[in-house]
């Protein structure tokens, strides 16, 4: 990371005002030579920016933050200058001409805050998620990681372990000695209740729901209006509807928030036995498969047909010939509007008990698997009559712990998330 960096990082021009970030050993340098100085550091300065030909780009605000105390651990200069295409442009080709700068990659900003030590992979994944954060409850949640709430758990639990590892150990090397022999009768309970204690994070909702949203599939036999159901739960003329069964062919997906919750629906194929079209046949493979990843299914077909959990639902109840359920849900009729908001609602919570409390951090998929093996070396651990073989349960729940904070990763998963990031973070 000897490069010196640089990136547009407020929104995309034309705006009032465009932010360009340079982080790297050249960023002194780079203020120096487009403004003739360098600024008092942390304070704004006005300064016309000149480039190498001697024109002015811009009369702009300027800002000098020396390393280590910044964002990215390197120096960093700020460029806040009007927004318009062309003079961001003229910036940028600016910097580019001068030596040992470069653009930056996706996330690249961020990447090196992790690799200075001014986040761990928790709060950089945190990061990633409020950039993507579309709804109140994904903010929240995301602020959380990003804040480091669970990175300060996860020290506390790695102190206790290693407190822990500490007492095995001194059996280890001095077991012949009289005030040594004996491991504290305290060791089994602290592991097992730092194994408890990470058991409740495990057991909490996860942050994939809530980042992808609830999902909920519309299913049951053809022209019983899932598609029109469908259509009225994302608000627009996303399927096709006709009287023609077979119409729907495919999965189809749309992401819509109500009340704030992150919802994705999908309709799909009517589901039947005598199909004689091949790409209909598709269509119902794929239907099922649609059914096994749902976090929840309204069921429109049979009553009891349904699978396992589902919501029975009573639809065109408009219409005369419309199929009765005794124990339906909702009875409601998509094309009139009758019983849609009480269904809606009805959505909300579930989805919402699904999900994190507001402002409660949530892992996400990486960081529930190495809990788990968090827990299961704590386990053989606790359980363990071979000091040794204890002490390596610990060394493997705090090699886990460390995985989490991104204190042993590898190259190829820190390329992935750091590539979720914009240019200029």
């Amino acid at each position: 990371m000897t490069d010196t960096i640089f990136a547009l990082s407020s929104g995309s021009p034309p705006a009032a005002i465009a932010i360009v970030r340079v982080s790297g050993p050249g960023a002194g340098n780079a203020l120096r030579s487009l403004t003739g100085t360098i600024p008092e550091p942390r304070r704004m300065g006005v300064a016309r920016l000149i480039d190498g030909e001697g024109e002015e780009i811009d009369r702009a605000l300027v800002a000098w933050f020396p390393g280590p105390g910044t964002a990215t651990g390197e120096d960093l200069a700020e460029f806040h200058l009007h927004g318009g295409r062309a003079v961001i442009a003229a910036l940028e080709n600016a910097l580019g001409e001068l030596p040992g700068l470069r653009e930056a990659e996706p996330g690249e900003f961020t990447r090196r805050a992790f690799a200075n030590g001014r986040i761990d992979l928790a709060e950089a994944e945190g990061l990633a998620d409020l950039l993507a954060a579309e709804t109140e409850l994904q903010r929240r949640s995301a602020m959380a990681m990003a804040g480091g709430t669970f990175s300060r758990l996860v020290e506390g639990w790695r102190e206790r372990l290693l407190m822990a590892s500490a007492s095995l150990e001194a059996v280890l090397d001095f077991a012949d000695e009289d005030d040594v022999a004996l491991l504290p009768p305290e060791f089994p309970q602290e592991i097992e209740s730092l194994r408890g204690e990470i058991g409740d994070w495990l057991a909490r909702p996860r942050a994939e729901v809530l980042r992808e949203g609830f999902r909920v599939v519309i299913a049951g036999p053809p022209n019983l209006g899932k598609s029109t159901l469908f259509n009225e739960l994302v608000e627009s003329d996303a399927a096709i509807t006709t009287p023609i069964a077979g119409t729907t062919r495919d999965v189809l997906t749309r992401p819509v928030a109500i009340d704030g919750v992150p919802f994705l629906f999908a309709d799909t194929a009517g589901l039947h036995d005598a199909v004689d079209d091949e790409i209909e046949a598709i269509g119902i493979e794929r239907a099922m498969e649609a059914l096994d990843r749902a976090d929840l299914v309204l069921w429109l077909g049979p009553e009891g047909m349904g699978p396992q959990g589902a919501w029975e639902i009573a639809s065109q109840i408009d219409r005369n010939d419309s199929q009765p359920k005794r124990t339906a849900r909702h009875r409601i009729s998509a094309m009139t509007g009758a019983g849609m908001d009480d269904l809606r609602q009805d959505l909300v919570v579930a989805a919402r008990n699904a999900m994190p409390a507001p402002g409660d951090a949530a892992l996400n998929e990486r960081q529930h698997h190495l809990l788990t093996r968090a827990t299961r070396a704590l386990a053989d651990a606790r359980h363990e009559a071979d000091p040794l073989l204890a002490a390596e349960g610990l060394r493997q729940a705090r090699l886990a712990f460390d995985s989490l904070l991104g204190r042993t990763t590898t190259e190829n998963m820190l390329d992935t998330l750091f590539s979720r990031f914009c240019i200029g973070k």
